[in-house]
């Protein structure tokens, strides 16, 4: 009698995992987007004086563009983010990258201050604000299932290096060129990072067939969402329903306030109140930048950790302390005090967002990223609230000393309205 074998079924082949991620090339440049769009907001300040001796064009008709620029910066982010659910991440941004590009380009033409308006203000504004932390939402939620934090804070803080990088070298040229050479060496830059994203960035993992980084399975790409901005109107129309939104929304106008909205505009001035030199008030500005860079990024890490409520607390209680002492650190000298101050208020300066962006994602879901948008507009309003009303209590007191007390005790508010934020744990 024949005997009867059986075979078994030979055994699937064992898909092995990459050794590098293709995430991280995505957050890499996406990274060099940011930068690149994180340097242009420095420029502004540098054309003031050339273009006001060259044109004799009014200050104010000067700075009516960097405010153009700034109000659009915050109301575009939201629809960006909706946008490139709409027709994807990397066309969204190469288009932005070329429309700073014309901007900046059409700017060294320009012989009118309107044409200021129109390409610095309308074209780098509406270019610039698809590339802020917002984009830095999209790209963590699509393409980090782990280590979502850190990435979120390491974006966040590139467009403070972005200002770092090319600062220094702008100043520099503005002085020795005058000011169209580094305007299109700028121009120029975006432009090849416009190339460099169309090659290496991607909108999915799925589209080159990975897993999101650190996913345990396969996450299909999601459909297109049709009507960008109707969406992004309706997903506001929403959260304003909603209490957290409200506290996210209210934790970051006085985040804009206690930040760059006073001392981006009234830093210098304050500094210069208790006798201390523009150089060194500018030196001690660039190195709160450092360590905002290397907070966002440790702040992403613990993100990752630890419950991100209350880390805003501990970020708005310790910035609320720092305020409320800078009046006794401030000389005429850069001291230890004044080091410290800029050391510990740097690191808390950004450290804000990636818990924010974390929040709005495990409240909101797939709305997330369009929801901190409109946060970070509520960002750009307290910005610009602090900037004007800084000012006005400076010439009405005679001193900034009330300035850092209000924002103090607005900070305290912040610490405990992020207390009280329900959000859901992650699975």
């Amino acid at each position: 009698m024949a005997q009867l074998t059986t075979t078994s079924p030979a055994p699937a082949p064992r898909v092995r995992e990459p050794r590098f991620h293709r995430a991280w090339v995505i957050a890499v440049v996406a990274g060099a987007a940011i930068v690149t769009a994180g340097a242009f907001t420095t420029v502004p300040g540098l054309l003031v004086t050339p273009l006001h001796e060259n044109y004799a064009w009014d200050r104010g008709q000067i700075a009516l563009a960097a405010s153009v620029n700034m109000i659009l910066f915050g109301l575009t982010a939201p629809f960006a983010a909706a946008l490139m659910d709409r027709v994807g991440i990397r066309r969204v941004v190469v288009g932005a990258l070329m429309l700073v590009s014309a901007g900046a380009l059409l700017t060294s033409f320009m012989s009118q201050p309107w044409q200021l308006v129109a390409y610095w203000g309308v074209l780098i504004g509406l270019g610039s604000g698809c590339l802020t932390m917002t984009f830095a939402a999209s790209i963590t939620a699509d393409w980090f299932d782990k280590r979502r934090g850190l990435v979120t804070g390491a974006l966040s803080s590139s467009s403070h290096l972005g200002q770092l990088i090319f600062l220094p070298l702008l100043a520099w040229s503005v002085d020795r060129f005058d000011w169209r050479p580094p305007v299109v060496t700028l121009a120029f830059v975006a432009l090849a990072v416009a190339a460099l994203v169309f090659l290496l960035l991607r909108d999915h993992p799925a589209d080159v067939g990975a897993k999101p980084y650190g996913a345990t399975e396969f996450v299909p790409k999601p459909a297109r969402v049709p009507g960008a901005a109707r969406r992004t109107i309706a997903v506001l129309v929403s959260a304003l329903r909603t209490g957290p939104f409200w506290l996210l929304a209210g934790m970051f106008v006085i985040c804009g306030a206690s930040t760059n909205g006073i001392m981006w505009s009234n830093w210098a001035p304050a500094a210069h109140d208790h006798g201390m030199a523009v150089t060194a008030a500018a030196s001690m500005l660039s190195l709160i930048g450092i360590f905002s860079a290397l907070g966002a990024i440790f702040s992403g890490w613990l993100t990752d950790r630890f419950d991100p409520r209350r880390l805003l607390t501990v970020y708005f209680a310790i910035r609320a302390l720092t305020l409320l002492a800078l009046p006794l650190v401030f000389s005429s000298t850069v001291t230890v005090l004044m080091i410290a101050f800029v050391v510990v208020y740097g690191l808390v300066d950004v450290a804000t967002v990636p818990p924010v962006i974390e929040l709005s994602r495990r409240v909101y879901g797939e709305d997330g990223p369009i929801v901190f948008g409109w946060a970070n507009s509520a960002h750009q309003l307290g910005a610009g609230a602090a900037a004007f009303l800084g000012a006005t209590a400076r010439d009405m007191f005679g001193t900034y000393d009330v300035v850092w007390t209000a924002l103090s005790v607005a900070c305290v508010v912040a610490a405990l309205m992020a207390l009280v934020v329900r959000a859901p744990r992650p699975a």
